[in-house]
């Protein structure tokens, strides 16, 4: 009898086959599942260490910050020239405005407390708290922050110590005592999980700051699991350390630039593990897929080999904007991927085409733009010289008949040059705002003394009385000419909607000089006050428009203050009670004395020639001039001043650049050839930056813009 023998099906066979197959990849999918748990660790730990690192970056900020504004302290004119009172008083008011600050010291390079700001000045300065950290500042030169202290108070303090050197030599510590709730508020930002523990500690490792305990433990020493790290770790590292509950933690500390540390740590049971269930989990399916998948792989291997073949051809068209071409297949994903791709090869063309219409757009309004702002700066300086050229003939009027003395017109003359005034600042607003929006408005510092500026200003304001209360000197560093026309745009805006007598105060305090100018007037509203100093806003007005104004003059005048580093700010108690303006500039060094050159040019008999094709504007400035007591001939047209100034060399040439035969500038260098030495003067209704640069340019020595003043007529001639 015949034994049979046993057979195995195919399928079972290929089913051993694919599981013998199979078990190394299970067994390296369970290793690395290991490998990926133990990474995973690393990477926590790593991110401990980035979040140390984060917040060291963000303590050295804090530190970075005190150290920066004790060094801007620093270079106050007090502390330069060494005016240690006023410097104290400058110290005290930036204790006041810092809440975290205690105090504020300063310390010779011996370790004598000058002053200190929480006591009065000049006395006695007692022993100084961390001395370490004042000789550490005074061996570097460089900031220091010093260890934390808890006061006499009973209030904990660190220092941030500064170097300072006024223009004597003479080298201070400047120093700022601040209490750790800054720190802790570093801390407080971080988004961490509730479980953690977080701790800033000084460079002899008292905690200055910890998420947890902060009131108990400022001052103190960390665990001593934590000080083990530090000690054996160098710089930074990362290791298991105990929390102030007795929690193990992971923790990670680095070190700081000024060897403040900062450690992290979350609860070791808040670390991520794979567990021994999940790897076996892991490892089943992955075994069962596997297999499923080797069985279809061989049924539909080829078919689905074909289909993604054309699919990758077809997507290689897309990238190189090629028509995309794709073999039908009986797949229903492969089908939905290939009208996918056809319809992004169909996004595509349209995408490109959309954006070639926009950039063409683009482009063309970019241009569009560029000649806007082109034709708006022509027509501004346009509209300067056309509205400046009628009123320089009317200013040189008034002031002939003033230079004559004639009683019986005073009051008329009164009203022309305060309307006259009037419609020059709004042409001059004007003017200044657009150099605002476009960021062209420039200011030329030197010395200045305000408590004049004032007194002048408002002696030649016209309008309603003004009650001034100023001292004898108040110096700034700033530009004359825009300091004088802050004050007119503010005495103007008092004069429109106050109701009778204006009052303007100087006064210097605390490093700044305060100029205040208020009303009885109408007053203002909350909602007014927060827009009052915005480009074309005014207070609501009849039709009549009695006050007049274009609502820039406010605008101006912040942007001027800003200008100088100083602020402005507008107050009033309400509609009906009046409003009040303060301008707060820092203040300067005094000026060195100058000789009068105007009164030296009065003296002097020169002769002039004066060229300008408007003839009203050249009779009535000849006419001043000539009162002036100058010799004074008159041209309307390039040809004749080079004329005239052949047949005799004038002192002095003023020009006009507006002429019908050659512009001012052709005819300044012409002149500069045939009678070299003459004064150039450069009168003209181009009145912008651009105007007086190019005029410069051209060799003439000053530029005056219509309509020139009494004053700018001397100041034209006091340099012959």
């Amino acid at each position: 009898m015949l034994r049979q023998r046993s057979t195995v099906s195919l399928r079972r066979l290929l089913v051993l086959l694919t599981a013998v197959g199979l078990l190394p990849l299970a067994l390296m999918g369970v290793w690395g599942l290991h490998l990926v748990s133990e990474f995973q660790q690393r990477e926590q730990q790593r991110s401990l260490l980035d979040l140390a690192r984060a917040l060291s970056s963000a303590v050295d900020a804090e530190l970075d910050g005190a150290a920066s504004i004790l060094t801007s302290m620093a270079r106050t004119p007090a502390m330069e020239v060494g005016d240690l009172r006023g410097f104290y008083d400058l110290a005290r008011a930036q204790v006041a405005a810092k809440p975290e600050w205690l105090s504020v010291i300063l310390a010779d390079d011996r370790g004598g407390i000058v002053f200190r700001t929480a006591a009065p000045f000049g006395s006695a300065g007692g022993p100084i708290a961390d001395p370490a950290s004042l000789q550490r500042a005074v061996a570097t030169g460089a900031p220091v922050a010093g260890g934390i202290a808890v006061g006499p108070r009973g209030r904990p303090a660190y220092p941030v110590r500064v170097p300072v050197t006024d223009k004597a030599g003479r080298r201070y510590i400047l120093t700022a005592v601040i209490q750790p709730g800054r720190m802790l508020r570093v801390i407080e930002r971080q988004k961490v999980p509730s479980n953690s523990v977080i701790a800033i500690l000084d460079g002899a490792g008292s905690i200055v700051a910890r998420s947890i305990g902060q009131d108990t433990g400022v001052g103190a020493k960390p665990h001593a699991s934590l000080v083990r790290l530090m000690r054996d770790g160098g710089a930074e590292a990362v290791g298991v350390t105990t929390s102030p509950t007795g929690d193990p933690l992971a923790a990670a500390y680095t070190r700081s630039r000024y060897g403040w540390a900062v450690a992290v740590g979350i609860p070791t049971s808040a670390m991520a593990r794979a567990s021994l269930p999940g790897i076996m989990l892991y490892a089943s399916g992955l075994a069962a897929s596997l297999l499923a998948c080797s069985l279809v792989a061989t049924l539909l291997s080829g078919r689905i080999v074909r289909s993604f073949r054309s699919l990758q051809q077809g997507t290689a068209a897309l990238g190189a904007g090629l028509p995309v071409l794709v073999a039908p297949s009986r797949i229903t994903e492969i089908d939905q991927m290939e009208s996918a791709l056809k319809a992004a090869a169909a996004q595509r063309d349209a995408h490109e085409a959309e954006r070639s219409s926009l950039l063409a757009s683009l482009e063309n309004a970019l241009e569009d733009s560029r000649d806007a702002g082109r034709v708006k700066d022509e027509f501004l300086a346009m509209l300067g010289h056309e509205l400046r050229n009628p009123l320089s003939p009317i200013v040189a009027s008034l002031d002939l008949m003033d230079m004559r003395g004639d009683a019986a017109n005073v009051r008329e003359r009164t009203i022309l040059r305060r309307q006259a005034n009037h419609l020059k600042r709004l042409v001059d607003d004007l003017l200044d705002v657009s150099r605002i929006t476009s960021g062209k408005l420039q200011i030329e510092l030197r010395p200045v003394n305000l408590a004049d500026v004032v007194r002048h200003v408002v002696a030649s304001f016209p309008g309603a009385p003004i009650a001034l209360e100023a001292p004898g000197e108040a110096w700034v560093q700033g530009d004359e000419s825009r300091l004088t026309q802050v004050l007119n745009n503010l005495l103007s805006n008092a004069a429109r909607f106050g109701n009778g007598l204006t009052r303007v105060s100087l006064a210097v305090d605390g490093g700044m000089a305060r100029l205040a100018v208020s009303d009885n007037g109408v007053g203002m509203d909350k909602d007014m006050l927060e827009r009052v100093f915005a480009p074309f806003f005014q207070a609501p007005q009849p039709l009549a428009r009695h006050t007049g104004g274009l609502g820039l003059g406010l605008a101006i005048v912040r942007r001027i203050v800003e200008l100088h580093g100083g602020t402005v700010a507008a107050s009033s108690e309400g509609a009906g009670k009046g409003s009040c303006f303060e301008v707060a500039l820092p203040l300067g060094a005094v000026a060195a004395p100058a000789h009068d050159a105007v009164a030296a040019a009065d003296a002097a008999r020169l002769d002039v020639l004066l060229v300008d094709d408007n003839l009203d504007a050249a009779a009535t400035t000849a006419a001043v001039l000539e009162h002036l007591g100058h010799v004074v001939r008159v041209a309307g047209t390039g040809g004749e001043a080079i004329e005239q100034a052949r047949r005799q060399a004038p002192d002095v040439a003023i020009l006009d650049i507006g002429l019908p035969d050659m512009d001012g500038y052709a005819l300044a260098a012409r002149l500069q050839v045939c009678v070299p030495g003459t004064r150039l003067v450069a009168l003209t209704g181009y009145g912008q930056e651009a105007d007086v640069a190019l005029a410069a340019g051209a060799g003439f020595d000053l530029h005056l813009t219509k309509p020139a003043t009494l004053e700018d007529l001397q100041r034209a001639l006091a340099a012959v």
